[in-house]
Order: C-alpha cells, then sequence, then structure tokens
C-alpha cells in the first residue's frame, strides 16, 4: 500500500459523508490529509511512491469540514513487525496526548497542557517538537489559541469552557530539531533522522474537564 492509497480512501469516505476533506488545496497543499512517515514529523504528502513496509510507523492525519465546522484528528499506525523502540516511541505519544487532555481542566492554564506533556516525556528519555502544536478549531482550521506541548504550570491563557482546540503533542526519539522539506515546502523532519510520532484530538473545554470530540 502506498501513502496515496491512503489519501484516496480519505477522500472518498469524505465526501460520500457530505463532507470536505479541510486540507486539500489549504494553502496550496494538493492532498486530503497527510502521511507521516518514520522521521517525518507532520505535513507528509501522500505519494503513489511511497510504499509502506513492515517496521514502518505512520502518522495519518485528517481534518474535514462538515457543514461549515472543522475537525482535526491524528493516529498513529505500525506496519508489520516494529521494533520496540518504535512501539515504546508511539505509546509514549499516546500516552502524552492522555495526560494532555487530562490537564485541560476549566479555570485552569494553557501551560498546564504543555507542562505535563513535556514533563512525561523528557523523563522517559524524549524530545518534544515546539514548532508546531495544537491550535483552535472551528469555524477556520487554524484559530487561535497556539497549544504548545511544553510549558510552565499555571502560566498561558485561561481555559474557559466552550473552548475548542486541538493537542497533537509530537514526540521525537532523539532530539527536539527539525526542518521542512524545500523540495515540498510543507513536510516537518526531524534533523537526526530519528524517528517521531504524534496523536491528536479536537476537545471542547466543559465545566466538568475536556471532552474529546474526534475518536
Amino acid at each position: 500500500m502506498s501513502t496515496e492509497d491512503i489519501d484516496v480512501m480519505v477522500y472518498d469516505y469524505t465526501v460520500a459523508h457530505g463532507a470536505i476533506p479541510a486540507p486539500l488545496n489549504f494553502m496550496g497543499f494538493p492532498k486530503s490529509c497527510c502521511t507521516s512517515v518514520n522521521e517525518e514529523v507532520c505535513h507528509g504528502i501522500p505519494d503513489k511512491s511511497v510504499i509502506l513496509k513492515s517496521g514502518d510507523i505512520i502518522n495519518v492525519d485528517v481534518s474535514t469540514i462538515y457543514k461549515g465546522y472543522y475537525s482535526d484528528a491524528s493516529r498513529m499506525f505500525m506496519i508489520g513487525k516494529v521494533d520496540k523502540k518504535k512501539q515504546d516511541l508511539v505509546a509514549i505519544t499516546k500516552e502524552c496526548l492522555r495526560i494532555g487532555i487530562e490537564a485541560a481542566k476549566p479555570w485552569a492554564f494553557m501551560g498546564n497542557i504543555g507542562a505535563a506533556i513535556g514533563n512525561y516525556a523528557h523523563k522517559r528519555g524524549y524530545s518534544v517538537v515546539r514548532e508546531f502544536g495544537g491550535h483552535g478549531v472551528g469555524v477556520e482550521f487554524h484559530e487561535e489559541p497556539f497549544v504548545c506541548h511544553v510549558g510552565k504550570k499555571n502560566t498561558g491563557m485561561l481555559l474557559v469552557p466552550g473552548m475548542i482546540f486541538t493537542i497533537e503533542p509530537m514526540i521525537n526519539m532523539g532530539k527536539k530539531d527539525i526542518y521542512v522539506d524545500a523540495a515540498n515546502d510543507w513536510t516537518a523532519l526531524t534533523i537526526d533522522g530519528m524517528p517521531s510520532a504524534q496523536w491528536e484530538h479536537t476537545v471542547l473545554i466543559t465545566e466538568k474537564g475536556a471532552v474529546s470530540l474526534t475518536y
């Protein structure tokens, strides 16, 4: 299977349900989803020449417009026999997302989310990408606030019931440093070539805590 095959499935399923793939033609992005493999951090462009093989990990980031509103979510998948280090990276990153959502409490602060994620990842020997993060989402694809996945507790914006934003930690096995591929001006990769993983939910702040709107 190629990453282009994934993109075709995303497009077909989305339009069959009366929705629009949000990434398609967004600021020139040419596909309906992002497929980021191994050392690709985010915004990987699906391509028929990228064939998934045993041992790969891939993030599929799907964003949808439905009845005028945007949603955004991503998941990790492990292809065939994946080594223990990559398995651990995927699992730790998923736990970072869970911990971040747990920290997103009403009348707490945005910095609590980044502090919870960053502390958990760093204590386990992983690094956290700074250049990209979560974001408000609703009638626009990317709205305020920016959600950083490192931070200091009890700092930043106050979290108020009714806020909707994404939490999407990007965790690297190696160093935090990344670069954007000059060939397409989209795909971010780790500078050291080590694998990266990401999980994402769109969440709503309620009086009782954060509720995931994506599944």
